[in-house]
């Protein structure tokens, strides 16, 4: 009766969001581009020539071998974020907006810098499934990290010779008594190792199975100091830290398409939808590959699934069955930037038609139905690096101009020119597993 007479009260104090725990971009090596250079960034590697098969003959000189030589390429990119007020908002509120503004853009940029190393990590060609499954579609609830799959990794890139946190440097390394003794008297925080990044819920998994509960309980590593942020255990020669900004991918049933108009040509084809979540903008939902599409007067129209939190982009295979290598053309996308008329970005429960094949593009492989993929990314030092074009450039825009006469905006803005590359593949590996723990409470 009377709450029109009851005044509100709001705390002077903000309260926090969630945190993200920022752990890949240390590990990252930093390189330059140099201005009026390009876009690109290349690095020459030299291989190993191949060692003589037999001992030379008298008089006669020895096989002349090439040397090998392979290119590392790189490309930068512009990224950015603003947040716009208007005059009104900014002197009428109780909170300092321009202050909160300028807090919350700076966690953007460090955020997505995380995640645009996570999405290059996410292209590693050399991959361990748990429990030697075969692929990310075989993986089954209950196929969790483990030991022997760990073993199997930090092993493989140890005989492949990827150069190890802490450990002796150059190409040649002369192995030594003296130098593993003094390695294994400064403890195994320090002694050399490889790193993994993983999800605190595929690392609870791991530090679960017996043998792992048996070796840390006499490890006493809680009296030790961490060396990296949020580092959660070592085995085998490898330091485990956690994040809860990897992506993660979940199987989810087929959407499938119908015959609409459009400039396909007339044929069989398949389509692939993926949805991204709209924080991390991952591409984490992935549908299974859809029924065939006869298409005879050109397109193909896609009811796409109404699932709130995410966008959708559509894939389309062009063949019976065929695993789609290219977004689908859709005036549905957005209308300006590099992805401009291609189908992606497309709000929940949309309908979009797909009127030709557009840009190349491969989506990431789908688990099973119902079963979310983890990633665990093991690595040893320059693996991958961060290419730097231009630093962080920070722009606060308060004054009037030609399309603000009147001041009624604020403008709170960054803008950076950064990319990352894998440097070598032999560095690096990725184990796929599920976790037993869901995400949720209850």
């Amino acid at each position: 009766m009377f709450a029109g007479d009851i005044p509100r009260v709001i705390d002077a104090d903000t309260l926090e969001v969630a945190q993200r725990y920022l752990t890949v971009y240390q590990f990252a090596d930093k390189k330059r581009i140099d201005k009026r250079t390009g876009l690109t960034w290349n690095a020459i590697r030299f291989g190993r020539l191949p060692l003589p098969y037999g001992p030379l003959s008298e008089g006669t000189p020895s096989t002349s071998t090439t040397l090998p030589m392979t290119q590392v390429t790189g490309t930068a990119q512009q990224w950015g974020g603003q947040v716009t007020f208007t005059d009104v908002s900014v002197v009428t509120t109780q909170h300092d907006l321009l202050k909160a503004a300028t807090q919350r853009l700076g966690m953007q940029v460090a955020e997505t810098k995380e995640r645009n190393l996570f999405n290059v990590l996410s292209g590693t060609t050399q991959v361990n499934y748990v429990n030697s499954r075969g692929a990310r579609a075989s993986l089954v609830a209950g196929d969790v990290l483990d030991p022997t799959t760990v073993n199997r990794t930090i092993s493989n890139l140890k005989n492949l010779g990827a150069p190890l946190w802490n450990g002796q440097t150059g190409e040649n390394v002369q192995r030594s008594i003296d130098y593993n003794a003094r390695a294994s008297e400064k403890g195994p925080m320090v002694a050399e190792h490889a790193v993994a990044i993983s999800s605190d819920l595929v690392l609870n998994d791991f530090a679960q199975n017996p043998l792992v509960v048996n070796v840390w309980s006499w490890a006493s590593q809680g009296n030790m100091s961490r060396l990296y942020i949020n580092e959660t255990g070592y085995w085998r020669g490898m330091h485990f830290c956690a994040s809860n900004m990897l992506p993660t991918w979940v199987g989810v049933a087929q959407v499938n398409g119908a015959n609409a108009a459009g400039d396909l040509t007339t044929g069989t084809y398949t389509i692939q939808v993926t949805g991204s979540d709209t924080q991390n903008q991952y591409e984490s939902r992935i549908y299974q590959l859809s029924a065939n599409v006869s298409v005879t007067t050109g397109g193909i129209t896609v009811t796409l699934p109404s699932t709130t939190g995410f966008t959708y982009s559509i894939y389309i295979g062009v063949g019976s069955g065929a695993a789609p290598i290219n977004l689908g053309v859709s005036t549905s996308g957005p209308s300006t930037g590099p992805y401009s008329g291609q189908a992606v970005q497309i709000a929940a429960g949309a309908t979009a038609i797909i009127t030709d094949v557009g840009l190349y593009q491969v989506p990431p492989a789908a688990p099973a139905t119902g079963v979310t993929v983890y990633p665990t990314y093991v690595f040893g030092q320059r693996a991958f690096a961060c290419l730097k074009l231009e630093d962080i450039s920070w722009y606060r825009l308060f004054e009037a101009d030609k399309s603000d006469v009147q001041n009624q905006l604020r403008v709170i803005a960054w803008k950076m020119f950064e990319g990352a590359v894998i440097l070598n593949q032999q560095f690096i590996a990725r184990i796929e597993s599920t976790a037993s723990n869901t995400g949720t409470f209850g």
